[in-house]
């Protein structure tokens, strides 16, 4: 019958629309896991866009001018505004001895004008106006007389120390110079202009170039090992580092502190090499406080502290990548409640915080750590992976998170060396890379000196007037006085 199909061409047909169906299913399973691939990537890149230095250990300087509202990780402290009760505040104040007094008399009298030469004083306002006198550059002309002796001989007198050329710049001059390269990480040409606007001294760029030498004196003194000494023995130490352009490459800028006793050093490397030319984390004996950066574990001082303060980001980066999710929330606070009692059990002196305190927040802490653990792992993304990495390594290293509860000599966070690194990436941000290696190196040797002098309450300039004669200020000279 016209129309109509043979058992043997429908048992074809359905065979076609098995297998049609089963093409159809196999697009579709692969469809869904291209799809689920790109979800994965959308979220890793819209969670990499949502990264700032709240976040994350990126910089401030990263954000851009489109940088958030700042929204600080720290709790109240209950403490007013401004400074505290105790605080050594820098007022100007009135002097007792001032330099000059100018007397200024009335004219005559407001009432009736009369003329008051000789009346009787009823009173004196005094107001005193601090400022800096004319300032120029001195000349000093040292005369080597010569006298022939009546045998024949002919004696020169002899110069003093440091004067050992025709013409040349004297101790608080070029002192001024590293000052203002240095310390206040000026371009050699911009030092030399400001050398000529504020003092009246006329002095080159290469000169600016000559004067930052002044760390050759640094190298092999007994500064270097005596702030290693220090670091080496104390309880605890502080290490950090970060990327530094050296000679258009990227270098390293290692710090070791304490926070009275600083060293800084420029390598080329980021890892063990450059840690190993700073000589202080394979001789520690105190606690080593540092971000969870791999190398920095594999050295053995007598514990660890890793820095809470980038794990609170880490926190706040899990809690916007999983908002569903409680344990980063939980950690967090956790965290900070006990930072809240240990600031406040140190603040009385106290040898502990409460114990009961300590095993609650504590036990909320390592919930956490496991929570993330279990409800990430099974996640193929990159955004699971990493999140399962956080709370492993919250589990793991527990201890060396919450080391500053049960030991008060541990600090929260490892602020302390991140200033100094600071100093050194605002010197790169102001005038750009260094040229040489040399360089570099003679860069974090005087911000090393700087940073230690000025700890022991050290005044720069005197302290660099020192070091450009050849004989840097010692730490232990203070320690002693």
């Amino acid at each position: 019958m016209s129309g109509t199909l043979s058992i043997v061409e429908l048992l074809e047909w359905l065979a076609r629309l098995e297998a049609r169906i089963v093409e159809l299913e196999r697009d579709n399973a692969e469809l869904r896991r291209e799809n689920a691939v790109l979800r994965a990537e959308n979220a890793d890149l819209r969670a990499r866009l949502g990264m700032d230095s709240s976040n994350s250990s990126r910089p401030p300087s990263s954000d851009g001018l489109a940088k958030p509202a700042p929204k600080s990780l720290r709790t109240r402290s209950g403490r007013r505004a401004g400074g505290q009760p105790g605080h050594q505040g820098r007022t100007l104040r009135q002097v007792d001895d001032p330099h000059e007094r100018v007397e200024h008399e009335p004219a005559g009298c407001g009432g009736c004008g009369e003329d008051l030469t000789g009346a009787a004083v009823a009173g004196v306002a005094v107001r005193q106006v601090f400022d800096l006198p004319d300032i120029g550059v001195r000349v000093i002309e040292h005369r080597l007389v010569s006298r022939r002796c009546g045998c024949g001989h002919v004696t020169a007198g002899q110069a003093p120390d440091g004067v050992d050329a025709p013409v040349q710049y004297g101790p608080r001059a070029q002192a001024a110079a590293v000052y203002l390269q240095q310390a206040l990480f000026g371009a050699q040409a911009r030092t030399a202009q400001a050398m000529a606007d504020l003092f009246g001294a006329p002095m080159s760029a290469g000169a600016v170039a000559a004067h930052a030498r002044a760390g050759d004196a640094l190298t092999d003194s007994e500064f270097v090992d005596q702030v290693r000494d220090a670091l080496t023995v104390s309880p605890v130490v502080h290490v950090d580092e970060s990327g530094l352009r050296v000679a258009g490459k990227l270098h390293w800028a290692h710090v070791a502190t304490t926070g009275k006793h600083t060293l800084v050093g420029a390598h080329p490397k980021r890892g063990r090499a450059g840690i190993d030319a700073g000589q202080v984390m394979a001789s520690m004996t105190g606690v080593a406080v540092h971000d969870a950066w791999a190398p920095y574990d594999t050295y053995t001082p007598t514990a660890h502290q890793l820095c809470c303060a980038h794990l609170l980001r880490e926190l706040t980066a899990a809690a916007e990548l999983a908002p569903q999710q409680v344990w980063p929330g939980q950690a967090a606070d956790a965290l900070l409640r006990l930072k809240t009692a240990a600031d406040t059990a140190r603040a009385r002196a106290a040898p502990g915080i409460n114990p009961d305190l300590l095993a609650e927040q504590t036990g909320l802490f390592r919930q956490a750590a496991l929570a993330a653990v279990k409800d990430h792992q099974h996640e193929k993304s990159k955004t699971g992976r990493k999140l399962t990495a956080l709370g492993r390594r919250m589990r793991d290293r527990i201890d060396d998170y919450l080391r500053f509860a049960v030991d008060l000599r541990s600090p929260f966070d490892n602020n302390t060396a991140e200033q100094q690194i600071r100093m050194v990436k605002i010197r790169q941000k102001v005038s750009g890379s260094l040229r040489t290696l040399d360089g570099a190196q003679q860069f974090a040797l005087i911000r090393s000196y700087l940073a230690t002098a000025t700890a022991h309450g050290r005044n720069i300039m005197s302290a660099l007037t020192e070091l450009v004669t050849g004989r840097p200020w010692l730490p232990t000279a203070t320690a002693t006085t």
